[in-house]
C-alpha cells in the first residue's frame, strides 16, 4: 500500500513533462521562410497524418480544364489552347509536416510524368509550402512568388524577355520560389523576404541543392534545372527544355 503516493508522483511529474514538450507552440505555425506569418489560408484542404496501420500516401488524379478554370492565367493567343492542359490534383507534404491537397496545371503531355515526379517528392517528404493555380493570384507571378505558391502554367513572357516562357507551354514548374529565388547576374531578388536563400548553403526545409533527389526527380523525366544556368540563376524552375 505504501507504494500508492510514489505512483501518484510519478504520473503528475510524466503530465508537467508533457504539457511542456513542443516548443514554440501556436507562435511558430504557418510561419513564411522570411520570418513573417503567412496568410491565415493554408494552400489546399490539410489532412493529418494517418496512425501506423495506415500510413499516410500520395494520391493524384488528373483532370481537363475549362476556359473558366483560367479566367486570368489563360487567353486567347496563348501558345498552348486550353483543351491542352490538365489539372493535377494530388497531395504533398507541407512545412507543417502534413499532408496537404494541392492541383498544378500543366500541359497535357507532360501530366503522368509530373505526377511520377511529384510522387518521388512525396515518397522523400520533400515539403511543398502551397501548390495553388496562379488564377488565385490573378495571373500575377510576383504575387504567387510572394506567397511561396508552387505553380506551372501561366501564360507569360520569359523573364527579361520578348518570347514565351515554358510556363506558358505548362513545360515548367516553379518549385517553393523563396527558398529556391530566381537571383539575376549581378546577385538580385526582387522578394525581399527571400533574399537570405541566395546563399545555397543553406539547409532549410524546401531548398534544392545540385544533384539532390529533387533535381534528380526531375532529371528521370528528362527536364533541367534553373540553378544550373550561367548567369542568373532560377532556383525554382524545372522545365523541358532546361530553359
Amino acid at each position: 500500500m505504501a507504494r500508492k503516493p510514489l505512483i501518484s508522483a510519478v504520473l503528475l511529474l510524466g503530465l508537467a513533462a508533457a504539457a511542456g514538450c513542443g516548443g514554440g507552440g501556436d507562435d511558430e505555425a504557418g510561419r513564411r521562410p522570411g520570418g513573417t506569418v503567412a496568410p491565415p489560408t493554408a494552400a489546399g484542404t490539410a489532412r493529418p497524418e494517418e496512425d501506423g496501420r495506415k500510413p499516410a500516401r500520395f494520391t493524384a488524379e488528373i483532370k481537363k480544364l475549362s476556359r473558366s478554370d483560367l479566367p486570368h492565367s489563360w487567353r486567347p493567343g496563348c501558345p498552348v489552347p486550353v483543351s491542352g492542359l490538365r489539372a493535377i490534383d494530388m497531395t504533398h507534404w507541407g512545412m507543417d509536416g502534413r499532408v496537404h491537397e494541392g492541383r498544378l496545371v500543366v500541359n497535357a503531355s507532360a501530366a503522368e510524368d509530373l505526377v511520377g515526379v511529384f510522387r518521388t517528392l512525396f515518397e522523400r517528404r520533400y515539403p511543398i509550402e502551397r501548390m495553388e493555380p496562379v488564377d488565385k493570384y490573378r495571373g500575377s507571378d510576383f504575387d504567387s512568388i510572394e506567397a511561396n505558391n508552387t505553380s506551372a502554367f501561366n501564360c507569360r513572357r520569359a523573364t527579361g524577355s520578348s518570347s514565351w516562357s515554358q510556363h506558358a507551354y505548362g513545360l515548367a514548374v516553379d518549385l517553393n520560389p523563396c527558398q529556391n529565388p530566381y537571383v539575376t547576374a549581378s546577385g538580385r531578388v526582387a522578394h525581399k523576404d527571400c533574399i537570405k536563400f541566395k546563399d545555397r548553403s543553406r539547409t532549410d526545409p524546401g531548398v534544392i541543392h545540385k544533384g539532390d533527389a529533387v533535381v534528380k526527380a526531375f532529371a528521370s523525366i528528362g527536364w533541367g534545372w534553373g540553378g544550373s544556368w550561367t548567369g542568373a540563376k532560377d532556383y525554382q524552375h524545372f522545365s523541358s527544355t532546361g530553359r
